[in-house]
């Protein structure tokens, strides 16, 4: 239906501005009239539009106008970080921070093992990094890549947050490879005691965690696995 297309439009027009920094904490959006004429559409059409950002969390109405929320509540899925490396080079959201804990050859897992189709007693790059803005903290993650990684790129050990948001262009562009599949998984469970001490949560509290797994034909470029804090958000768009 073409009022279902302008409403999604709409959506991710003023989504993509509040994330990439455009349109910060505060700021008042164009009044529903005011979209309505610039998209050319019913003023519903608009409303609907709006009323799934404040699901979201990315913005809030009040009897003076429609504003971006003061403490935004989501944070960019792995599909939202993956294309700001394509277009940006940096998988961080404008305005977002991070902070490397763990950066380190190991030996892994038997499941994270088998998902690189490593042999037994290979290593792997383990990096353990908690992203933010401001006070407000957005994710936990733990990313896992190959450990000939670090001979190309030798940042991958390293722990200084200033390297951290540009590492997968340097892999993909040190290794001459490209992300051809992408896929993600998520489930709600409760914190453990290390993700509830980087959210800053009580053990046990409740976060959406996923994983991520970003390949070509050759194998697994990056896998990630992180979590979010409660009533964080993330959605992306898709066509049917």
């Amino acid at each position: 239906m073409p009022g279902e297309k302008t409403f999604t439009k709409i959506a991710g027009h003023f989504r993509e501005r509040i994330m990439s920094g455009e349109l910060g904490p505060g700021d008042r959006l164009p009044t529903n009239r005011e979209i309505a004429g610039n998209w050319q559409t019913a003023a519903a059409t608009v409303s609907r539009a709006l009323q799934a950002l404040q699901v979201e969390g990315y913005i809030r109405t009040t009897p003076r106008g429609t504003f971006v929320a003061d403490d935004p509540v989501w944070t960019l899925t792995p599909k939202d970080r993956l294309e700001r490396v394509q277009r940006v080079r940096s998988f961080l959201a404008d305005g977002e921070t991070s902070r490397v804990t763990a950066a380190e050859l190991v030996k892994p897992p038997l499941y994270v093992a088998d998902l690189l189709d490593l042999e037994a007693g290979d290593q792997v790059i383990r990096r353990e990094w908690l992203a933010g803005r401001g006070k407000t903290r957005t994710v936990f993650a733990v990313t896992w890549y190959p450990a000939p990684f670090a001979v190309l790129v030798p940042d991958l050990l390293n722990t200084s947050p200033g390297r951290n948001h540009g590492l997968t262009a340097r892999i993909l562009e040190a290794t001459g490879r490209t992300i051809t599949h992408a896929r993600d998984d998520m489930h709600a469970r409760q914190a453990d005691a290390r993700e509830a001490s980087a959210l800053a949560l009580p053990v046990g509290a409740p976060v959406l965690a996923g994983v991520h797994r970003w390949s070509d034909d050759e194998g697994v470029i990056e896998y990630g696995e992180w979590c979010l804090p409660p009533r964080f958000t993330i959605g992306y768009e898709y066509t049917p």
